[in-house]
């Protein structure tokens, strides 16, 4: 098979705005597993570590629906440069609290809560800017390569992350994703002017505009279905909040062997991105969806069940192969499927479950491995992934017939 430059990165706005997120996506990695870490080292009881996802998660549900009416009514770009230079100033925050020995776990359970609130904001802005930067027919491939850019930083960051502990210290990490925001804010400015679709009912930021992005999803079983799909699968078996525990006690390993486990799902991912930014054309989408889901929980159950190091990183390799897959298509499939005028709503509700799973998936594992282990949490979390994949797969049986050249509703006006 002959390789090919992907044909969203063709397409200069985007590409500034894909390398940008490269590299913050590098730092913000680097520091979301650095907190792991340090958390643990503050307090070593599991649920300690649960806690980090109940700060993350508050302010996404209180904030992301305003988010999303909010970048469906001003002007998406000016949306991210508040967003990212909010994010940036928060990590630098940690950094100095962290040099000069003041940190404590509140405040890092403070400070994320805050950076969340950021990402209430920022996640339906950059999700519903995409499609304005690219055509049509070049969005599946741009969803790709976004998932790429995002892995790609999910391996280099963790990978780094081991090693800057161990030879520059903690606050090392924090300064360095407080610095790599910056490469985001420097595309933007590149970027320019992008044009964009407002609804001509649109209140602004109202309960109307609100209600009218839930409504909207309410009356499309096949992203409603796409988004309680990957609400249930990450919220049983996301083990990343355990993975020091796993590292230390389980596998026997040090920092620098749990940046490698923390880099495992993304080098999975990455070649998955890759393999799928060739193939033109993806059919029998909701079929591949489904099985990617029932691959991940399975891979899961294998990680929560071994003791051998080498194991353990191809299983977690596996899960992230499989939630690329999944999240390439459930992405496609939401974008192609909405008008741009309620893009940015649209991603506001599906952030709540896309974040909502992971993060309380975090509160429920903490819980779990404080009563029964980690490795019976993470088992267990497998095994409750693909049970709840067939209880939607049989109260919605759309997903399952879903192909992929639907007719698109993407460029659809407001009414």
């Amino acid at each position: 098979m002959t390789l090919h430059i992907p044909p969203s990165l063709k397409h200069k706005k985007f590409f500034y705005l894909w390398l940008g997120q490269l590299i913050s996506i590098t730092g913000t990695q680097m520091q979301i597993w650095a907190l792991f870490w340090h958390i643990n080292q503050l307090n070593e009881n599991p649920i300690a570590l649960g806690g980090i996802g109940l700060a993350r998660i508050l302010p996404v549900i209180i904030f992301s629906l305003i988010g999303g009416a909010l970048a469906d009514s001003t002007n998406r770009r000016n949306v991210l440069f508040f967003t990212q230079s909010s994010a940036a100033l928060l990590a630098l925050a940690l950094g100095l609290l962290t040099q000069f020995g003041s940190i404590t776990i509140w405040h890092i359970y403070a400070l994320t809560a805050l950076q969340a609130v950021a990402v209430a904001f920022d996640g339906p802005a950059r999700q519903a800017l995409i499609p304005n930067l690219v055509p049509q027919k070049d969005l599946p491939n741009a969803f790709s390569m976004t998932f790429t850019s995002f892995q790609i930083g999910s391996v280099l960051g963790p990978a780094l992350t081991g090693f800057v502990i161990a030879f520059a210290g903690q606050e090392a990490v924090y300064y360095f994703n407080a610095i790599s925001f910056v490469a985001v804010l420097f595309a933007l400015v590149m970027i320019g002017d992008v044009p964009q679709k407002f609804a001509e009912k649109a209140a602004g930021v109202s309960v109307q505009s609100i209600r009218e992005g839930i409504r909207f999803i309410l009356s499309k079983p096949i992203i409603l279905s796409s988004m309680l799909l990957d609400f249930v699968a990450t919220f049983f078996a996301s083990a990343n909040t355990l993975m020091p525990i796993i590292a230390k006690d389980v596998l026997n390993v040090g920092v620098v062997e749990y940046g490698y486990l923390s880099a495992a799902q993304a080098v999975g991912a990455v070649i998955a991105a890759l393999v799928i930014s060739q193939v033109k054309e993806l059919r029998r989408q909701g079929q591949l969806f489904i099985v990617s889901v029932v691959v991940f929980g399975l891979a899961t159950i294998l990680f929560g069940g071994t003791s051998f190091f080498v194991v353990a990183w191809c299983a977690l390799a596996a899960t992230g192969a499989a939630d690329a897959v999944s999240t390439i298509i459930r992405n496609t499939i939401r974008q192609l499927q909405t008008p741009d005028y309620i893009r940015g709503r649209m991603t506001s509700v599906n952030q709540i479950f896309f974040q909502g799973g992971p993060q309380l998936g975090e509160i429920e594992a903490g819980t779990v491995a404080q009563l029964f282990g980690a490795p019976f949490a993470v088992i267990s979390g497998g095994i409750g992934c693909i049970v709840g994949l067939f209880l939607i797969v049989w109260k919605w049986p759309q997903l399952t017939h879903y192909n992929g050249d639907e007719p698109s509703l993407a460029g659809v006006p407001a009414d």
